[in-house]
């Protein structure tokens, strides 16, 4: 026979169940519930408190989506990042693809940024889909600035361009810089980044709030890396020969996330990669799966705050970090 306290609990317990169907499962408001007992409101809700406590109530959201914000989830968990932002890759084109993901960044940036807030970016068809995408409701007093040397002759990549870009749709204020991603020689990148113009130019780069930029593939026929200015010599082979996986800020860097043991790499006009990675807030744009490689390398370098991707993209990065 059961004792008078195990009588008073299965009643409690029984009380705190009808409560909690009534709730979760038929719809009904706290409100609604007492009319319907007799209960007092206060009582509803603490029964419905109660049952939480006693762990009688699991709440599970499903979502169309749920895949993309599972792979999520474990691309910040496997690439030490603070978010991931994965789109569908609604097309076999890569293009489009990567114009989808930049709409999810700016929506992301619009969110985030704050009057007075400076945003370095480099150039590359990541940001400039980013660029194009902004559709922002009110004017925002924002400074974007270049976090490399420019590029002549393909103003779709330049960083110059795309700041000026940025700052237009933002209607802020853009900063230039006048000397080239590369220098000749690495005496003559000391001299650039003595020049007054550039060292101003870097010291707002370096104390910017956000950096947006792209990741760069270069063992590619399509890699753009050797076309970002002519100093840059047509060395795939010596490239290969430094170990290089990916690019980041003109800076390549190996499979495991360091910097590359390239000649190139002390000629670049533009922020250290040290210099990037104390930003705080940075954002990675790659999709693309030339870029698999690259963006895991990224990673694990530990550059990146937010990665944003395409789902094709997103679940081979994590099988590249995984393996």
């Amino acid at each position: 026979m059961a004792a008078p306290s195990q009588i008073d609990d299965y009643e409690r317990i029984r009380k705190i169940h009808r409560v909690l169907v009534m709730h979760y499962v038929e719809g009904l408001s706290q409100a609604e519930i007492a009319r319907k007992t007799g209960l007092s409101h206060p009582t509803v809700n603490r029964l419905v408190k109660e049952g939480h406590e006693r762990g009688f109530v699991e709440i599970t959201v499903k979502s169309p989506f749920q895949s993309l914000f599972d792979l999520e989830k474990r691309l910040v968990e496997a690439g030490s990042l603070r978010e991931a932002l994965v789109i569908p890759s609604a097309s076999e084109q890569e293009e489009v693809n990567l114009r989808a993901v930049g709409k999810s960044v700016a929506d992301y940036l619009l969110a985030t940024l704050k009057d007075g807030d400076t945003i370095c970016v480099s150039g590359g068809l990541g940001v400039s889909a980013v660029v194009e995408a902004l559709a922002p409701s009110r004017a925002y007093d924002v400074t974007v600035v270049p976090a490399t040397g420019g590029v002549q002759g393909k103003h779709f990549i330049d960083v110059n361009h795309v700041a000026a870009q940025f700052a237009s749709k933002l209607q802020g204020r853009a900063f230039q810089i006048h000397a080239p991603i590369f220098a000749a020689s690495r005496e003559e990148r000391d001299v650039l980044l003595s020049l007054q113009s550039v060292r101003e130019v870097l010291a707002r780069a370096r104390d910017a709030a956000i950096a947006l930029v792209g990741i760069g593939s270069v063992l590619s026929e399509k890699s753009t890396y050797f076309s970002l200015g002519p100093s840059a010599p047509a060395d795939p082979d010596g490239l290969a020969r430094s170990g290089a996986a990916g690019e980041l800020v003109a800076h390549l860097i190996g499979a495991d996330g360091a910097l590359s043991n390239f000649g190139l790499n002390q000629r670049v006009v533009g922020l250290t990669l040290e210099e990037f990675r104390s930003i705080p807030l940075s954002i990675g744009i790659s999709a693309g799966a030339r870029k698999v490689v690259p963006i895991a390398s990224v990673l694990r370098g530990g550059f990146l705050d937010v990665l944003a991707t395409d789902e094709k993209t997103g679940t081979r990065v994590l099988e590249s970090l995984k393996g």
